[in-house]
């Protein structure tokens, strides 16, 4: 009975067979594409080079004795050229020793002839396992340098209900995804929330800002480089498309790329392949792409900014994330959120006063939830005491709305009333307050100075 890891084989797996004799070959082969494996081969080590120099392989099978180059030289040029696909050596009894010296240079296995093909189906299949998780780690070591925002929509209002409702749907279609929203707005969790209840949810997702690079920079992250391709390139790197394999990437400010990247971006989708810059060989990726922009991309392409294809590539599903504005009702369940989240690595509990909150809940929040995020920050990092009150926020946000009783003090009196509970918070510590006021000594001498009557 074969093994269960057999029937685990990676789907869609592309193999090299390279035997010089035909009926082997065609007798491995034809087992191999019944396995559900993508197969081709080649006659001898000069061919199985040519092949890997045009295309990307998971696995090479590969018999050790061959014409024109043998095993081990086909294997110590592969290692040479950077071709990190999975190599089982298949030898003769005579020939172990050989072989073991294929395992000194990173073969993954090696079989011996004559051998079962049940055997033979095993080994093949554990080697593209292995090659998958060394493939799944790298994505990993990627997505865990990236920033991972909150990992749930938080809210109850109607548009954020509404807003679930369409990245749900999304989520399940297999289509490619663009977000359109305000800066701020949650575009990128957004993004995440789709890959989250997708078929895809258990492989990578990986993102990139398009706007934070330059072309040759943002290409070689996107398709990955050759050693030697630019001024730098030291090793081989793997590209975000490439490590995305079977889960999703997300295309941040989509809207500010290059047309000849956007060029180049239509023409993977397109065909599902991508080459590494500086390189020769294709490679075949399985990518779902959610795009976002701040912009409206129907206007961009009117205005000839924006590639017509391209967007009705990515265009298949449009979902609007509205802006913080919208969903008011969602704010005072942000602020404990994001207030909570700010506490746990301080380890002291922070709370907002109700007066605080309504002040919080009128402003119009032009930054959105990216806004009122950094503010809670602020406000948690700034706190004199436990409770934050209406006239701290007041003091950290300027034009405050009206508070429960009404419209707010002047400026000048809420600073004043802040400044005062701070003093007395530190025992009088001028030099304490600044601190925790975050301004200059000379300038919270300055303000005392100011208030009158005077304050001593």
């Amino acid at each position: 009975m074969e093994s269960e890891v057999v029937e685990s084989a990676v789907k869609a797996t592309r193999l090299l067979v390279v035997e010089d004799d035909p009926a082997l070959s065609d007798t491995v082969v034809t087992g191999l594409e019944r396995k559900g494996y993508l197969v081709s081969t080649a006659r001898d080590g000069e061919a199985a080079l040519r092949t890997l120099a045009r295309e990307e392989f998971d696995v090479v099978l590969m018999d050790l004795r061959m014409p024109r180059k043998d095993g081990i030289q086909v294997l110590q040029a592969m290692r040479a050229e950077g071709y990190d696909a999975e190599v089982i050596i298949v030898t003769g009894y005579a020939e172990v020793e050989t072989a073991i010296e294929a395992l000194k240079l990173r073969a993954f296995d090696y079989v011996t002839k004559p051998f079962r093909l049940s055997e033979l189906y095993e080994v093949v299949a554990r080697a593209a396992e292995h090659r998958r998780l060394r493939h799944e780690n790298r994505a990993l070591r990627r997505v865990v340098l990236q920033h991972e925002p909150e990992p749930a929509m938080q809210g109850q209002s109607r548009a954020i209900e509404r807003l679930r409702e369409f990245l749900t749907r999304a989520g399940h279609s297999h289509s490619h995804v663009l977000i359109q929203g305000e800066s701020g707005s949650g575009k990128e969790l957004a993004a995440r929330y789709v890959h989250r209840v997708s078929e895809r949810r258990d492989q990578p997702f990986l993102a990139i800002n398009c706007a934070a690079l330059l072309d040759e920079l943002l290409e070689s992250e996107l398709f990955g480089h050759e050693k030697g391709a630019f001024t730098g390139a030291v090793g081989q790197r793997q590209g975000l498309l490439e490590l995305a394999h079977d889960g999703t990437l997300f295309l941040d400010e989509v809207a500010e790329m290059s047309q000849a990247m956007q060029a180049k971006l239509l023409r993977t989708l397109d065909s599902g392949e991508i080459r590494r810059l500086g390189g020769n060989r294709t490679l075949h990726v399985d990518v779902r792409i959610v795009a976002a922009t701040n912009k409206r991309l129907d206007q961009a392409v009117a205005a000839g900014e924006f590639r017509h294809d391209l967007y009705f590539r990515l265009g298949v599903v449009v979902i609007e994330v509205p802006p913080l504005r919208e969903r008011v009702e969602d704010i005072p369940m942000l602020i404990r959120y994001f207030a909570q989240r700010v506490a746990q690595p301080r380890g002291r509990a922070i709370r907002f006063s109700p007066e605080a909150i309504k002040v919080l809940t009128s402003h119009r929040w032009p930054g959105n939830v990216r806004e009122l995020r950094n503010m809670i920050e602020r406000l948690a990092v700034m706190a004199a005491g436990e409770e934050i009150t209406a006239e701290e926020v007041a003091f950290h946000l300027p034009n405050a709305a009206p508070d429960v009783e009404g419209a707010l003090p002047p400026l000048d009196e809420v600073e004043r009333r802040h400044i005062l509970k701070v003093l007395k918070h530190v025992g009088g510590n001028r030099t304490q307050a600044a601190k925790v006021l975050g301004v200059d000594p000379k300038t919270l001498y300055n303000k005392l100075k100011a208030y009158s009557p005077p304050v001593s």
